[in-house]
């Protein structure tokens, strides 16, 4: 598996992740800021989509994941 995909798998969890404790009509609310990480994470793969820069895909590359995001 390479660095793209683990990228998104990991950006789409923790969106999913993030609305599920942040959503006021989910059954497993904790609190509204929990949304701020779903904008963290939309924030970064738009400013990445444009700067190459994605400081996963720098930690993934630590590993020895090859790929770019």
């Amino acid at each position: 598996m390479n660095a793209e995909r683990i990228v998104r798998i990991v950006a789409g969890f923790f969106i999913v992740l993030s609305l599920a404790l942040g959503a006021t009509a989910s059954p497993l609310f904790v609190s509204e800021y929990f949304l701020l990480l779903t904008a963290f994470v939309g924030l970064n793969l738009f400013q990445s989509g444009f700067t190459r820069i994605c400081p996963l895909n720098n930690i993934l590359a630590r590993f020895g994941v090859k790929g770019s995001c």
